[in-house]
């Protein structure tokens, strides 16, 4: 490996989440010894977008939906980038920069080595079969082009193998990692979001921050606030499905318990506030939101799906309940809330479980991946 190596990372687009987080922190945390340069495309409107003071991004026509014409130019794009930056290593996130990045790579005659990194997967519970069928040949196909696959959770990596994607030497398993200090330093309540709501400290209140987007299934969430008539229920986050769960919202009789935030920056002081930390998803790879209910100090109630036992231990850091079950979220959310010792309990073994989410770690593990396949 040369001193300074040259890395092409690829995102589909850095929309408000763990992929585009871990794509910032990584392209600016590994310099000097990997001149890193970002491409991206553009999320959609209400997805929200991060970004790093210290990091500029290249655009690229690269989309998250199937659009041939956009795809198609996406492709060559790619490839002159990767041949501009003269990059010894191109390093995909998400599943759109992941297909044009490894084909494009590989139609170079010096072809770099290349890593994907899978933050979960779409190939359950996103799609049609028929198009989850034709999703998975993709990504058996781009394993062949791949020198590195790598899953953020053991859950992720062997549910792909399942799907006959990849072998099992091809496969690092590596957590996400943040900067959690702000989240360590949170000591009782803050005020900010209560305040915001209009809400005494008494009032139980329950939060969820994510993309408002199917697979989520905040409706489940919404079935269970109607068995518990005390709580209330704070979300925080935006999406495609906004205005349709605005109106079943409305339609249960939900609006004065039921409070839509939009995108709060500032999630230590939001969580600081909540009584207990509730996801509904389908699907998951490792929720960032539960790694951050957990250095919060704050129990959880999440279904049982892909990454999260990554992340929380069932009646240890909180409960765990089937998807689409909205009468098993609302027992076992109605427990944690009715119980301060259980909460206090699962807020610290969070906490301690959080710390298997330093970014320093992670940062530390891909440096060390890109020696090894760079040497």
């Amino acid at each position: 490996m040369t001193a300074t190596s040259r890395v092409l990372r690829l995102i589909t687009r850095l929309n408000i989440g763990g992929p585009a987080r871990q794509a910032l922190t990584l392209t600016h945390a590994l310099r000097p010894d990997h001149d890193t340069l970002l491409g991206a495309g553009q999320p959609a409107a209400r997805e929200g977008e991060l970004s790093h003071p210290d990091v500029a991004v290249r655009r690229l026509p690269l989309v998250r939906p199937l659009r041939p014409f956009t795809d198609a130019r996406a492709l060559p794009s790619v490839r002159s980038l990767i041949q501009e930056h003269r990059a010894d290593l191109v390093h995909t996130h998400m599943a759109k920069a992941g297909t044009v990045g490894r084909l494009a790579a590989a139609s170079l005659r010096r072809r770099p080595k290349t890593v994907h990194t899978y933050h979960g997967h779409v190939l359950d519970g996103y799609f049609r079969p028929s198009a989850e069928r034709a999703f998975i040949a993709v990504e058996q196909g781009l394993a062949h082009l791949t020198d590195v696959l790598i899953a953020i959770s053991p859950q992720v990596r062997d549910s792909l193998l399942d799907l006959g994607i990849g072998s099992d030497d091809q496969y690092r398993v590596i957590p996400l990692g943040f900067d959690l200090e702000a989240h360590r330093a949170v000591d009782g309540p803050s005020g900010a979001l209560r305040g915001r709501l209009g809400l005494h400290d008494d009032v139980p209140l329950i939060g969820c921050v994510g993309r408002l987007v199917p697979i989520k299934d905040h409706s489940t969430l919404l079935q269970a606030m109607s068995r518990i008539p005390e709580a209330h229920l704070a979300v925080l986050g935006d999406g495609e499905l906004r205005g349709a769960l605005e109106g079943e919202v409305a339609a249960r009789g939900l609006e004065h318990r039921v409070h839509f935030v939009g995108w709060w920056t500032d999630i230590p002081s939001a969580m600081a506030d909540m009584d207990v930390v509730a996801l509904t998803s389908r699907n998951e790879g490792t929720p960032v939101s539960l790694i951050e209910a957990g250095a919060c100090g704050r129990p959880v109630v999440a279904t049982d799906v892909g990454g999260v036992r990554s992340v929380v231990a069932d009646g240890e850091s909180g409960l765990l309940v089937p998807p689409q079950d909205p009468e098993a979220m609302a027992d076992a959310l109605e427990q944690v809330l009715a119980s301060s010792e259980m909460r206090s309990r699962f807020g610290a073994d969070g906490r301690s479980r959080s710390k298997s989410f330093e970014q320093d770690r992670l940062v530390e593990d891909i440096r060390s991946l890109y020696r090894d396949l760079l040497r």
